[in-house]
């Protein structure tokens, strides 16, 4: 499987057991920009559904288009809260 595709196989099976919260570290990474627009749309879904995701991400489009709230950390110590 390319990484991609491993990243994918790697949400979906989180989903397996059908949790309340899901935590994903840059779940984006490795996807090409239809994978990335795929995968975004695939968690807004999730979110609309009454889902709660907790997204790590270097991505500020990520953070602008998906977030409703934003913690920005450094070195562990939070720096800044939005939302």
């Amino acid at each position: 499987l390319s990484g991609g595709e491993k990243r994918r196989l790697t949400v979906a099976a989180s989903l397996a057991a059908a949790p309340r919260v899901l935590i994903l570290d840059e779940p984006m990474n490795g996807l090409d920009n239809e994978g990335t627009k795929q995968m975004r749309q695939f968690l807004m879904n999730l979110r609309s559904q009454g889902k709660t995701i907790i997204l790590a991400s270097h991505s500020q489009e990520d953070i602008a288009t998906m977030c409703d709230c934003v913690y920005q950390m450094d070195a562990g110590i939070l720096m800044r809260q939005d939302g």
